[in-house]
């Protein structure tokens, strides 16, 4: 650790805000407050293992949803869990493809059918979801039987590197591939809304440079960098 950064702040973060981080709020934050960060990115369900396996973040990102349990279970502070950002579920293909219509449910239907094979995630929120909706749409051993499944990371490069014709994942893990051409969100009545909070894990609570790191990620520059990484953000309180 360099002299310049005493502290350094462990932090959980989904996939979904690593944009916004790596492009631009790590290093403001390491600059302005000379605190290192020592970031770990997986989809929130990997950070649960991780959680359940023993690991101790000063402060997480993560699926809302996932935070009760943390709170029950004394490992995430509950009195510090604030909203940051929410993310819909879109489709991206290689560059220079002819993008198909998904601007229905039926149109959505019809590309994925189409598709020479579809990627997901197996962990990711997104790709959770999505499972189920191919069931509910009624196609899921037709487009399971050629889908590129990933464990998990960014599902896009599977169509830059000719693994898949589409990708399925949140709109902002989509963007952070950029060779990849992203065809737009699901359409209504297909699409699924994830919304992330941050808050500060039990033992990083009592560290002021864990705060920091804290109420930086849900200051106004953070919520500039997250519409910038293609999320939407709530307006404050």
């Amino acid at each position: 650790m360099s002299p310049d950064t005493p502290h350094t702040v462990s932090l959980f973060s989904a996939l979904a805000v690593k944009k916004a981080l790596d492009d631009v709020l790590l290093a403001a934050f390491t600059e302005q407050t000379r605190i290192a960060v020592e970031g770990v990115y997986d989809p929130t369900n990997v950070l649960l293992r991780r959680v359940g396996a023993g690991a101790r973040p000063d402060v997480m990102v993560g699926v809302s949803g996932s935070f009760p349990a943390l709170v029950e279970s004394g490992v995430i502070d509950g009195s510090s869990l604030r909203h940051v950002a929410r993310s819909g579920i879109g489709l991206a293909m290689p560059p220079g493809a002819e993008p198909p219509a998904i601007d229905t449910v039926d149109a959505l239907v019809t590309a994925l059918r189409s598709a020479r094979s579809v990627a997901y995630s197996r962990t990711g929120a997104s790709g959770v979801y999505f499972a189920g909706l191919l069931e509910r749409l009624g196609i899921a051993e037709e487009v399971n039987a050629r889908a590129t499944v990933v464990e998990k990371g960014f599902t896009a490069l599977a169509v830059v590197d000719g693994r898949a014709d589409l990708a399925v994942q949140q709109l902002s893990e989509l963007l952070f591939v950029p060779e990849a051409e992203v065809v737009g969100p699901l359409p209504e009545g297909a699409q699924h809304i994830t919304e992330f909070s941050v808050a500060l894990g039990t033992v990083g609570a009592g560290r002021s440079w864990a705060r920091e790191l804290h109420t930086f990620l849900t200051g106004e520059e953070a919520r500039d960098a997250y519409r910038q990484a293609g999320l939407d953000v709530p307006p404050l309180d």
